[in-house]
């Protein structure tokens, strides 16, 4: 389903308003903590072959707008594989990879049910991660916060990656509360997001150890 349907705060249409505020300035940063470029050297690369995961889903109508005018954002994040194909990772290699042990070994019970994720800017300690799964009513895939401090947990933190891109270009308010579900309680997005809460947890916004 595409996003258009539900006007210009959801999928293509809000990819649209960031691609405005990225095209003015594609060398700044997604990031205040540290310097990570809209766009690696200021070029856009588009991808223009279709592309799917290997579970047959096809991207998500703002993964497609996003990739239409640039795939630097990907390549850095480690989405490719050496032929061009998408190569996505289980939740646990992700965090392996990107956190180390033993952290990786401990997210390995839910490696199943996240089986094709990718990495996105974002956090410190933390990590952004959008899992292709059953999409949302707007065609979209959600956006994980995995956070190792204290106890390992999943959070629900974007309904899609169309909000990710937006949230991170500072083109919707922040959620007063704070937390990474914060947004939940956004009138406007508070739908999806318990859309993919009831699928992926059951109702609630996040898995934490030890992992059922």
């Amino acid at each position: 389903m595409d996003g258009m349907q539900f006007g210009d705060a959801h999928g293509v249409a809000l990819v649209g308003r960031v691609l405005e505020s990225v095209r003015a300035d594609p060398r700044r940063s997604m990031l205040s903590h540290r310097t990570v470029p809209w766009v690696a050297g200021g070029d856009p690369r588009p991808v223009t072959d279709p592309l799917t995961v290997p579970s047959g889903r096809p991207l998500s109508p703002s993964l497609r707008a996003w990739l239409a005018f640039d795939a630097s954002l990907m390549e850095r994040n480690d989405w490719f594989d050496e032929d061009g194909g998408l190569a996505p990772r289980t939740l646990a290699e992700l965090v392996g990879d990107e956190l180390g042990e033993p952290w990786g070994t401990l997210f390995a019970p839910v490696a199943d049910r996240f089986p094709e994720c990718f990495l996105l800017p974002g956090g410190s300690d933390s990590r952004r991660v959008l899992v292709v799964t059953e999409p949302d009513a707007a065609g979209e895939y959600p956006v994980l916060a995995v956070d190792v401090d204290d106890l390992p947990c999943a959070v629900l933190m974007y309904p899609g990656f169309d909000v990710y891109l937006a949230a991170t270009a500072e083109l919707i308010p922040a959620v007063d509360g704070g937390g990474y579900d914060a947004i939940m309680k956004d009138p406007v997005y508070g739908d999806r997001m318990r859309e993919h809460a009831e699928r992926l947890f059951g109702g609630a916004m996040s898995i934490g150890y030890p992992f059922d």
